[in-house]
């Protein structure tokens, strides 16, 4: 019974801390420098060498937080993953909600940019790109080149991290080149300072509103927190990235900006107007007058950065989704991971949606101010958990602390609440895109989000039961005939896990009576679970009873095995079930199904021979799994022999025999089940499987799942086997969550169950 109910994804350790540190770098190091220069220096003025200064400040006191809670929490999601901790449920969510749409616009940021300088280039050998409709030339090679890094982050974290290493260095190489220049231009001819003066032209409003639009290229450090899952050492190693990335990319911003503005003297006009006028390709024009060449390296160097920050976004929006789907507020399907690469396919599929939409529906300033508040709102709450968990969680191994707590962190949160108010004199478009954004979150959260993380959470707390041994069985009873089948059942795995023993009755009460009503009953039903317990007690297993009045009999059961955190729950119905007996069966495992825990269903009376051979029906469901893994019990408890037995149909090829052989033979091995394989070939699968039932005294399957519809109205193999079998069966079923059906069309959900069908 060791099997997991749902195996973790987790994602390997390989990036080292020169990889996440490019990471960080190559995250910030492109639209913010690139494209943002020359609209923020029409903002700001020469002010907007405060404004990268004042940012810097602004992020190194977030990136504190960042660094604290990244060195002692160690899985993708980042941000998301410490409020959800730190904060209520729904800031949990609100957080990677909003995270993941950040980094998914922070994408459409640089894709614009990428246009942008793409664009430029093509002028430049003449090559004029239509129009369509309303996608100008630079919005259609922004989707382009966001599809064609989706599909790099697609084929796996170790070629992103290879190519993103190149780019951001080449590209901090490129910068390194137009600052010697431009540096030497300055001090050759002299009178820089005028390009400075006034060096607020348009007061502090402008220093405000040039932070609020360039902040985003200051968020790289928090993509780092992102690949924590995957760093070698990350209770050291990323505090140590998060800072060297930041020690790195501000410099280069006060340099850069410094230089632009510095080194040309245009006529009639100021430098930083001169910026504003050629807006995202500024420094190409100003790198013209720096030396042959210049513009077209850095153009390149345009191209590259905003590839770079592009490739890092993608990766870490995806991550954050993965993380949400693995904790069951975003569908299941999120958190899937690709066979062959090993990474969330359908989470990056979703994330790009996002990047191409808002780049090709919004223009470029916009999209910077949708991107800065959203990040701001995050490192807001981000900075709040802080305060929190270091009360709520002392114990932490944090491999880093801010210093000077609570009041470094508490300028941090004030400072990011006035930036991103003052945002709304800049792009009020941006906030209605943000308070939209955070409503459909709230709405998700509400109708969708919070459901699923209950039934995760008692998952989880199901695992935890199994790893303490607190293991429980639950025997649902109505009828006297079944106490011997069920409590010989529920013995076989409880001596197998040293398990208790909990009788149930469902005393049923119609819609609109009082519940006391059903305790009229009490007394007829308690010889009924007073006869289980003596009958389990005799064999020297642990028992109880429990009476419960409910509305519905299968409320009655899912809120008990809930209420006493149960592993198991065993139940009985007939072999060839009538209309009636169908209906009120069906509803009852359709609703357990949705239980944390394993179900067990014993078709047929028990027989009164001694049980001496057991029948395993095999495929490759986990559901047979489980049944080879309580097997060994029954095995003991009985003194039995066992038998699992595959049936062939005849045109089979050699490849698929051979493959079903050894995983069957790999399912004995690894559940410790010793019995004897047995294969054969029949066109017809029921008759052949029905002939070996004729030897067998108890035969143990793995069962059908489906919703309510799917196991009323349909008839599956596994039931007609059940049906015709000469030997009682008992169905077994591995805890699955409920998964919709469109939802399952994307997962391919029913392929990989695998089941008798």
């Amino acid at each position: 019974m060791g099997k997991k109910f749902d195996t973790e994804v987790k994602l390997s350790r390989e990036m080292s801390l020169m990889d996440v540190t490019l990471i960080g770098v190559g995250a910030m190091i492109g639209a913010g420098i690139f494209v943002l220069t020359g609209i923020a220096a029409g903002v700001a003025g020469p002010g907007l060498l405060l404004a990268f200064l004042l940012n810097g400040f602004v992020a190194l006191l977030t990136a504190m937080s960042y660094a604290e809670l990244g060195s002692c929490y160690h899985d993708a999601g980042g941000g998301y993953l410490w409020v959800k901790e730190g904060l209520p449920k729904w800031n949990g969510f609100l957080s990677g909600w909003m995270s993941w749409f950040a980094h998914a616009v922070a994408c459409s940021l640089y894709a614009l940019g990428f246009g942008a300088y793409f664009e430029h280039l093509l002028r430049a050998f003449g090559v004029e790109m239509p129009h369509w409709g309303f996608l100008s030339p630079d919005k259609i090679q922004a989707g382009t080149v966001a599809l064609i890094f989706a599909y790099i982050n697609f084929k796996g974290a170790s070629e992103t991290g290879k190519i993103g290493n190149l780019v951001t260095i080449s590209k901090i190489a490129i910068l390194g080149v137009f600052a010697a220049f431009g540096l030497e231009i300055i001090l050759h001819q002299g009178g820089w300072l005028t390009s400075f003066t006034p060096f607020l032209p348009k007061g502090w409003s402008g220093v405000v509103k040039a932070m609020g639009l360039t902040f985003i290229a200051f968020q790289g450090f928090e993509v780092i927190s992102q690949c924590s899952e995957e760093v070698k050492n990350p209770r050291k190693n990323i505090p140590k990235a998060i800072f060297l990335s930041l020690l790195i990319v501000i410099p280069i911003y006060l340099i850069i900006a410094f230089v632009a503005m510095g080194a040309i003297h245009p006529a009639g006009m100021t430098s930083w107007e001169y910026l504003a006028m050629y807006k995202e390709v500024a420094l190409v024009e100003i790198s013209k007058t720096f030396f042959y060449g210049g513009g077209v390296m850095l153009l390149f160097g345009g191209l590259i950065s905003t590839i770079s920050a592009l490739n890092a976004t993608i990766y870490s929006s995806s991550r954050v989704a993965f993380a949400m789907g693995r904790d069951r507020n975003f569908p299941t399907f999120f958190s899937n991971v690709h066979p062959k690469n090993f990474t969330p396919h359908w989470a990056i599929l979703f994330s790009v949606v996002i990047v191409v939409v808002m780049a090709v529906s919004l223009p470029i300033e916009d999209v910077a101010s949708a991107a800065d508040i959203m990040f701001l709102l995050l490192f807001l709450q981000v900075n709040i958990a802080l305060i929190s968990l270091r009360k709520k969680r002392p114990d932490l191994d944090r491999g880093f602390t801010v210093p000077l707590f609570p009041w470094l962190t508490s300028i941090g949160i004030v400072m990011i609440v006035c930036l991103a108010a003052y945002m709304m004199t800049y792009s009020p478009i941006a906030w209605i895109i943000t308070v939209v954004w955070v409503v459909l979150g709230l709405i998700a959260y509400k109708s969708y989000a919070s459901k699923r993380e209950v039934v995760h959470i008692q998952k989880v707390q199901a695992l935890e039961r199994l790893e303490k041994k607190e293991y429980k069985i639950l025997v649902c009873l109505s009828k006297a005939e079944h106490i011997r089948g069920l409590s010989n059942v529920a013995m076989a795995i409880a001596r197998k896990n040293n398990a208790e023993i909990i009788f149930l009755n469902v005393i049923e009460v119609k819609e609109g009576v009082p519940l006391k009503a059903g305790l009229g009953d009490v007394s007829s039903m308690q010889p009924l679970l007073n006869e289980a317990e003596n009958y389990v007690e005799s064999f020297g297993i642990e028992a109880r009873t429990i009476l419960d009045v409910s509305y519905r009999v299968s409320q009655g059961i899912v809120e008990t095995a809930e209420e006493e955190s149960c592993n198991f729950i065993i139940l009985g119905r007939q072999k060839r079930p009538g209309f009636m007996h169908r209906l009120f069966s069906s509803v009852i495992d359709t609703v357990i199904q949705k239980s944390p825990c394993e179900v067990a269903v014993l078709h047929g009376n028990w027989p009164e021979r001694k049980i001496g051979n057991i029948l395993i029906p095999y495929d490759s469901s986990i559901h047979t799994r489980l049944a080879a893994e309580i097997a060994p019990g029954f095995m003991e408890f009985f003194s039995a022999e066992a038998q699992v037995a595959k049936i062939f149909e005849p045109d089979v090829i050699p490849a698929e025999r051979q493959k079903a052989i050894h995983e069957m033979q790999e399912m004995l091995k690894s559940t410790a089940l010793k019995a004897k394989l047995t294969t054969l070939d029949d066109k017809d699968v029921l008759e052949s499987m029905v002939d070996l039932s004729k030897k067998a005294d108890l035969m143990i399957m793995g069962g059908r799942t489906g919703d309510f519809l799917e196991l009323f109205l349909g008839k599956s193999l596994a039931q007609e086997i059940t049906e015709e079998s000469f030997c009682p069966v008992l169905w077994v079923k591995e805890y699955q969550e409920v998964i919709p059906f469109w939802s399952a069309l994307l997962t391919n959900s029913a392929a990989e169950k695998g089941e008798l069908s």
